[in-house]
Protein backbone atom coordinates (compact mmCIF):
# COMPACT_ATOMS: atom_id res chain seq x y z
CA UNK A 1 0.00 0.00 0.00
CA UNK A 2 2.84 2.40 0.81
CA UNK A 3 5.65 2.25 -1.59
CA UNK A 4 6.65 6.35 -0.93
CA UNK A 5 10.57 6.15 -0.95
CA UNK A 6 12.53 8.73 0.83
CA UNK A 7 9.49 10.65 2.34
CA UNK A 8 9.32 13.83 3.89
CA UNK A 9 6.97 12.15 6.99
CA UNK A 10 6.71 9.11 8.05
CA UNK A 11 4.62 7.10 10.77
CA UNK A 12 5.39 3.71 11.52
CA UNK A 13 2.96 1.65 13.50
CA UNK A 14 1.97 4.56 15.68
CA UNK A 15 -0.67 4.32 18.47
CA UNK A 16 -2.20 6.44 20.78
CA UNK A 17 -3.88 5.37 24.15
CA UNK A 18 -5.81 7.63 26.53
CA UNK A 19 -5.52 6.63 30.19
CA UNK A 20 -8.94 5.42 30.49
CA UNK A 21 -8.00 2.75 27.34
CA UNK A 22 -9.18 4.55 24.35
CA UNK A 23 -7.51 4.14 21.66
CA UNK A 24 -7.64 7.27 19.12
CA UNK A 25 -4.86 6.16 16.70
CA UNK A 26 -4.43 2.37 16.24
CA UNK A 27 -1.30 1.28 14.87
CA UNK A 28 -0.83 3.68 11.78
CA UNK A 29 1.72 3.57 9.02
CA UNK A 30 1.84 5.92 6.23
CA UNK A 31 4.32 8.08 4.65
CA UNK A 32 4.38 11.40 2.45
CA UNK A 33 6.19 12.62 -0.34
CA UNK A 34 8.41 15.40 -0.53
CA UNK A 35 6.04 18.22 -1.79
CA UNK A 36 2.89 16.46 -1.63
CA UNK A 37 -0.81 16.85 0.18
CA UNK A 38 -1.57 14.51 2.63
CA UNK A 39 -5.40 14.81 3.35
CA UNK A 40 -6.92 12.92 6.37
CA UNK A 41 -10.33 12.55 6.32
CA UNK A 42 -12.93 10.76 8.12
CA UNK A 43 -15.87 11.17 10.52
CA UNK A 44 -15.74 12.30 14.05
CA UNK A 45 -13.65 10.48 16.27
CA UNK A 46 -11.78 8.76 13.54
CA UNK A 47 -8.15 10.13 14.92
CA UNK A 48 -7.32 12.47 12.10
CA UNK A 49 -6.73 15.48 14.29
CA UNK A 50 -4.92 13.46 16.80
CA UNK A 51 -2.81 12.34 13.83
CA UNK A 52 -1.65 15.08 12.76
CA UNK A 53 -0.95 16.27 15.65
CA UNK A 54 1.02 13.85 16.64
CA UNK A 55 3.23 14.65 13.69
CA UNK A 56 4.10 18.14 15.64
CA UNK A 57 4.32 16.81 19.23
CA UNK A 58 0.66 18.67 20.05
CA UNK A 59 0.19 14.93 21.20
CA UNK A 60 2.93 11.79 22.31
CA UNK A 61 2.82 9.19 20.78
CA UNK A 62 1.66 5.88 23.18
CA UNK A 63 4.33 3.82 21.09
CA UNK A 64 5.84 3.88 17.78
CA UNK A 65 7.86 6.18 15.82
CA UNK A 66 7.32 9.68 13.65
CA UNK A 67 10.04 10.41 11.39
CA UNK A 68 10.24 14.52 9.62
CA UNK A 69 13.00 14.61 7.10
CA UNK A 70 14.14 11.82 8.14
CA UNK A 71 14.72 12.68 11.81
CA UNK A 72 12.95 10.59 14.66
CA UNK A 73 10.86 13.46 15.81
CA UNK A 74 8.75 11.57 19.09
CA UNK A 75 12.12 12.29 21.54
CA UNK A 76 12.75 15.15 19.87
CA UNK A 77 11.87 18.80 21.82
CA UNK A 78 8.96 19.86 21.32
CA UNK A 79 8.85 23.68 21.08
CA UNK A 80 12.42 23.25 18.39
CA UNK A 81 9.96 20.96 16.65
CA UNK A 82 7.38 23.59 16.06
CA UNK A 83 8.86 26.46 15.34
CA UNK A 84 10.09 23.91 12.41
CA UNK A 85 6.76 23.31 10.82
CA UNK A 86 3.90 25.36 9.64
CA UNK A 87 0.38 25.25 11.59
CA UNK A 88 -2.89 26.39 10.18
CA UNK A 89 -6.35 26.28 12.64
CA UNK A 90 -9.52 26.26 11.84
CA UNK A 91 -9.48 29.36 14.63
CA UNK A 92 -6.48 30.78 12.55
CA UNK A 93 -5.31 31.92 16.05
CA UNK A 94 -3.84 35.42 15.09
CA UNK A 95 -2.87 37.93 17.97
CA UNK A 96 -5.54 40.52 18.11
CA UNK A 97 -2.95 43.20 19.63
CA UNK A 98 -0.66 42.45 16.47
CA UNK A 99 -0.81 44.37 13.27
CA UNK A 100 -1.06 41.51 10.25
CA UNK A 101 2.22 41.94 9.39
CA UNK A 102 3.65 41.51 13.01
CA UNK A 103 1.13 38.36 12.85
CA UNK A 104 2.63 36.59 9.64
CA UNK A 105 6.13 37.51 11.43
CA UNK A 106 5.94 36.01 14.52
CA UNK A 107 7.73 32.40 14.36
CA UNK A 108 10.11 34.34 12.20
CA UNK A 109 10.91 36.24 15.29
CA UNK A 110 10.85 33.55 17.63
CA UNK A 111 14.00 32.09 15.46
CA UNK A 112 16.07 35.22 15.77
CA UNK A 113 15.66 36.74 12.39
CA UNK A 114 16.72 41.05 12.20
CA UNK A 115 13.57 43.20 12.09
CA UNK A 116 14.06 44.22 8.32
CA UNK A 117 14.33 40.53 7.31
CA UNK A 118 11.13 39.79 8.77
CA UNK A 119 8.91 42.37 7.51
CA UNK A 120 10.57 41.61 4.18
CA UNK A 121 9.38 38.43 4.43
CA UNK A 122 5.76 39.08 5.80
CA UNK A 123 5.21 41.58 2.91
CA UNK A 124 6.54 38.08 0.55
CA UNK A 125 3.88 35.98 2.04
CA UNK A 126 1.15 38.60 2.30
CA UNK A 127 1.51 38.97 -1.52
CA UNK A 128 1.75 35.28 -1.95
CA UNK A 129 -2.02 34.63 -0.63
CA UNK A 130 -3.48 37.58 -2.09
CA UNK A 131 -3.20 40.23 0.30
CA UNK A 132 -1.40 43.74 -0.38
CA UNK A 133 1.03 44.28 1.87
CA UNK A 134 -0.15 48.33 1.09
CA UNK A 135 -3.34 47.74 2.18
CA UNK A 136 -3.17 45.05 5.05
CA UNK A 137 -0.01 44.97 6.80
CA UNK A 138 -0.97 47.70 9.09
CA UNK A 139 -4.43 46.37 9.72
CA UNK A 140 -5.27 44.52 13.32
CA UNK A 141 -7.23 41.00 12.79
CA UNK A 142 -10.30 42.62 13.53
CA UNK A 143 -10.33 44.39 10.73
CA UNK A 144 -10.00 41.23 8.41
CA UNK A 145 -12.72 39.37 7.14
CA UNK A 146 -12.65 35.23 7.42
CA UNK A 147 -11.39 34.63 4.15
CA UNK A 148 -8.77 37.05 4.98
CA UNK A 149 -7.83 36.10 8.20
CA UNK A 150 -7.36 32.29 7.10
CA UNK A 151 -4.67 33.91 4.57
CA UNK A 152 -2.83 35.97 7.38
CA UNK A 153 -3.22 32.41 8.91
CA UNK A 154 -1.58 30.47 6.35
CA UNK A 155 0.90 33.28 5.25
CA UNK A 156 2.44 33.04 9.28
CA UNK A 157 2.61 29.33 8.80
CA UNK A 158 4.65 29.66 5.98
CA UNK A 159 6.60 32.67 6.87
CA UNK A 160 9.58 30.68 8.13
CA UNK A 161 10.26 28.57 5.30
CA UNK A 162 8.90 25.17 6.98
CA UNK A 163 10.23 22.12 5.62
CA UNK A 164 6.41 20.55 6.36
CA UNK A 165 2.90 22.61 7.05
CA UNK A 166 0.17 21.11 9.05
CA UNK A 167 -3.44 22.19 8.47
CA UNK A 168 -6.65 21.01 10.68
CA UNK A 169 -9.70 21.97 8.70
CA UNK A 170 -8.31 25.30 7.88
CA UNK A 171 -11.14 26.57 5.63
CA UNK A 172 -14.08 25.02 7.20
CA UNK A 173 -15.17 28.38 9.20
CA UNK A 174 -15.51 30.34 5.86
CA UNK A 175 -18.21 30.69 3.49
CA UNK A 176 -18.70 28.29 0.03
CA UNK A 177 -17.66 31.00 -1.69
CA UNK A 178 -14.57 31.91 0.52
CA UNK A 179 -13.74 28.44 0.68
CA UNK A 180 -13.51 27.84 -3.18
CA UNK A 181 -11.49 30.93 -3.82
CA UNK A 182 -9.24 29.78 -0.61
CA UNK A 183 -8.46 26.44 -1.24
CA UNK A 184 -7.78 27.64 -5.26
CA UNK A 185 -5.02 30.25 -3.52
CA UNK A 186 -3.60 27.29 -1.24
CA UNK A 187 -3.11 24.94 -4.50
CA UNK A 188 -1.54 28.28 -6.29
CA UNK A 189 0.66 28.48 -3.10
CA UNK A 190 1.36 24.70 -2.70
CA UNK A 191 2.50 24.59 -6.92
CA UNK A 192 4.97 27.61 -6.35
CA UNK A 193 6.31 26.36 -2.87
CA UNK A 194 5.55 22.75 -3.14
CA UNK A 195 6.26 22.66 1.28
CA UNK A 196 5.28 19.07 1.78
CA UNK A 197 1.48 19.52 3.65
CA UNK A 198 -0.92 17.24 5.84
CA UNK A 199 -4.57 18.64 5.97
CA UNK A 200 -7.31 17.20 8.01
CA UNK A 201 -10.33 17.92 7.00
CA UNK A 202 -14.10 15.67 7.15
CA UNK A 203 -15.00 16.87 3.26
CA UNK A 204 -14.34 13.91 0.67
CA UNK A 205 -14.83 16.81 -1.63
CA UNK A 206 -12.30 19.12 -0.47
CA UNK A 207 -9.86 15.74 0.23
CA UNK A 208 -10.24 15.12 -3.42
CA UNK A 209 -9.87 18.32 -4.45
CA UNK A 210 -6.61 19.34 -2.65
CA UNK A 211 -4.65 16.07 -2.21
CA UNK A 212 -2.14 13.93 -3.64
CA UNK A 213 -2.81 11.36 -1.44
CA UNK A 214 -6.09 10.58 0.85
CA UNK A 215 -5.70 8.90 4.15
CA UNK A 216 -9.55 7.69 4.71
CA UNK A 217 -9.62 6.86 8.69
CA UNK A 218 -12.56 4.84 10.45
CA UNK A 219 -13.75 5.29 14.14
CA UNK A 220 -10.66 4.18 16.88
CA UNK A 221 -7.82 5.93 14.49
CA UNK A 222 -7.90 2.92 12.15
CA UNK A 223 -6.69 3.53 8.39
CA UNK A 224 -9.15 2.24 6.11
CA UNK A 225 -7.26 3.07 2.38
CA UNK A 226 -4.46 5.58 1.82
CA UNK A 227 -4.11 6.17 -1.55
CA UNK A 228 -4.52 8.34 -4.89
CA UNK A 229 -7.82 10.53 -5.16
CA UNK A 230 -8.60 8.55 -8.39
CA UNK A 231 -7.64 5.27 -6.63
CA UNK A 232 -9.92 5.61 -3.87
CA UNK A 233 -13.05 7.26 -5.62
CA UNK A 234 -12.32 4.61 -8.21
CA UNK A 235 -11.39 1.48 -6.66
CA UNK A 236 -12.84 1.94 -2.72
CA UNK A 237 -11.15 -0.67 -0.59
CA UNK A 238 -14.05 -1.70 1.65
CA UNK A 239 -17.40 -0.86 1.91
CA UNK A 240 -16.57 1.64 4.54
CA UNK A 241 -14.72 3.68 1.98
CA UNK A 242 -17.22 3.62 -0.56
CA UNK A 243 -19.95 4.70 1.76
CA UNK A 244 -17.50 8.07 2.66
CA UNK A 245 -17.02 8.94 -0.52
CA UNK A 246 -20.40 9.18 -1.48
CA UNK A 247 -22.94 7.53 -4.13
CA UNK A 248 -21.66 10.20 -6.63
CA UNK A 249 -18.15 9.04 -6.08
CA UNK A 250 -17.94 8.56 -10.13
CA UNK A 251 -19.07 12.40 -11.16
CA UNK A 252 -15.94 13.01 -8.46
CA UNK A 253 -13.66 10.34 -10.02
CA UNK A 254 -14.25 12.29 -13.52
CA UNK A 255 -12.93 15.37 -11.69
CA UNK A 256 -9.49 14.05 -11.27
CA UNK A 257 -9.05 11.61 -13.93
CA UNK A 258 -7.51 13.35 -17.13
CA UNK A 259 -7.56 11.46 -20.63
CA UNK A 260 -4.30 10.44 -22.43
CA UNK A 261 -3.49 9.12 -25.88
CA UNK A 262 -4.60 5.52 -24.45
CA UNK A 263 -7.75 6.51 -23.58
CA UNK A 264 -8.36 7.94 -26.99
CA UNK A 265 -9.91 5.44 -30.02
CA UNK A 266 -7.04 6.25 -33.34
CA UNK A 267 -7.43 9.11 -35.32
CA UNK A 268 -10.21 8.95 -37.76
CA UNK A 269 -11.37 11.63 -40.15
CA UNK A 270 -14.02 14.18 -38.65
CA UNK A 271 -16.25 16.97 -39.71
CA UNK A 272 -14.38 20.58 -39.50
CA UNK A 273 -16.34 21.94 -36.83
CA UNK A 274 -16.08 19.40 -34.23
CA UNK A 275 -15.72 20.83 -30.87
CA UNK A 276 -11.91 20.26 -29.58
CA UNK A 277 -10.51 19.30 -26.18
CA UNK A 278 -6.91 18.72 -25.48
CA UNK A 279 -5.07 15.87 -24.00
CA UNK A 280 -4.57 15.96 -19.89
CA UNK A 281 -8.83 17.71 -19.92
CA UNK A 282 -10.96 15.96 -17.45
CA UNK A 283 -12.93 13.30 -17.84
CA UNK A 284 -15.68 15.89 -16.06
CA UNK A 285 -15.06 18.43 -18.96
CA UNK A 286 -15.27 16.13 -21.96
CA UNK A 287 -18.21 15.31 -20.70
CA UNK A 288 -19.47 18.76 -20.68
CA UNK A 289 -18.08 19.24 -23.91
CA UNK A 290 -20.07 16.23 -25.33
CA UNK A 291 -22.98 17.13 -23.98
CA UNK A 292 -23.05 20.24 -25.75
CA UNK A 293 -21.19 19.14 -28.66
CA UNK A 294 -24.25 18.67 -31.70
CA UNK A 295 -22.81 15.92 -33.40
CA UNK A 296 -22.54 13.63 -29.98
CA UNK A 297 -18.50 13.90 -30.59
CA UNK A 298 -15.58 15.51 -29.73
CA UNK A 299 -12.06 15.84 -31.37
CA UNK A 300 -9.13 15.33 -28.67
CA UNK A 301 -6.32 17.49 -29.92
CA UNK A 302 -2.23 17.62 -28.83
CA UNK A 303 -0.47 20.73 -27.20
CA UNK A 304 0.06 20.90 -31.20
CA UNK A 305 -3.32 20.96 -32.12
CA UNK A 306 -2.53 17.65 -34.14
CA UNK A 307 -5.78 15.12 -34.14
CA UNK A 308 -5.17 12.07 -31.61
CA UNK A 309 -8.62 10.67 -31.88
CA UNK A 310 -12.22 11.41 -30.91
CA UNK A 311 -14.50 10.38 -28.29
CA UNK A 312 -18.37 9.87 -27.55
CA UNK A 313 -20.37 9.59 -24.53
CA UNK A 314 -20.01 5.72 -24.75
CA UNK A 315 -15.99 6.28 -24.87
CA UNK A 316 -16.19 8.39 -21.58
CA UNK A 317 -18.48 5.25 -20.03
CA UNK A 318 -15.75 2.90 -21.29
CA UNK A 319 -12.98 4.56 -20.07
CA UNK A 320 -14.82 5.05 -16.03
CA UNK A 321 -15.70 1.32 -16.28
CA UNK A 322 -11.69 0.67 -16.90
CA UNK A 323 -10.83 2.92 -13.74
CA UNK A 324 -13.53 1.64 -11.86
CA UNK A 325 -14.68 -0.91 -9.41
CA UNK A 326 -18.57 -1.50 -8.56
CA UNK A 327 -19.53 -0.04 -5.77
CA UNK A 328 -20.48 -2.44 -2.80
CA UNK A 329 -23.77 -4.79 -4.19
CA UNK A 330 -27.13 -2.50 -3.88
CA UNK A 331 -25.76 0.60 -2.90
CA UNK A 332 -27.04 3.30 -5.14
CA UNK A 333 -24.61 5.36 -7.23
CA UNK A 334 -25.03 8.08 -9.73
CA UNK A 335 -24.74 7.75 -13.51
CA UNK A 336 -21.92 10.29 -14.27
CA UNK A 337 -22.98 10.56 -17.47
CA UNK A 338 -26.77 10.75 -16.98
CA UNK A 339 -26.79 12.27 -13.12
CA UNK A 340 -29.01 10.05 -12.23
CA UNK A 341 -28.98 7.90 -9.20
CA UNK A 342 -29.19 4.25 -10.21
CA UNK A 343 -29.11 0.79 -8.41
CA UNK A 344 -25.71 -1.45 -8.93
CA UNK A 345 -27.02 -3.29 -11.66
CA UNK A 346 -28.18 -0.37 -13.77
CA UNK A 347 -24.71 1.29 -13.26
CA UNK A 348 -22.98 -1.67 -13.80
CA UNK A 349 -24.73 -1.60 -17.02
CA UNK A 350 -23.86 1.85 -17.86
CA UNK A 351 -20.45 1.29 -17.30
CA UNK A 352 -20.36 -1.61 -19.35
Amino acid sequence: MDTIENPMIRLEHVQKEYADGTVAVNDLSLSVAEGDVCVLVGPSGCGKTTTMRLINRLADTTRGEVYVDDKDVTHADPVQLRRSIGYVIQQVGLFPHQSVRKNVGTVCRLLGWDKAEIDKRADEMLHLVGLDPDVYGDRYPHQLSGGQSQRVGVARALASRPPVLLMDEPFGAVDPIARDRLQEEFLNVQRELGITTVIVTHDIDEAVRLGDRIAVMSEGGNLEQYDTPATILGRPANDFVAEFVGSDRLLKLMSVTDIDDAMVPDAAPHDADLPEVRIETSLRDVSLALLASPQGRVAVVDGSGALVGTLTLDDVRKILASEREAGPPGRPEVDPVSGQTAGADAQGGAGA
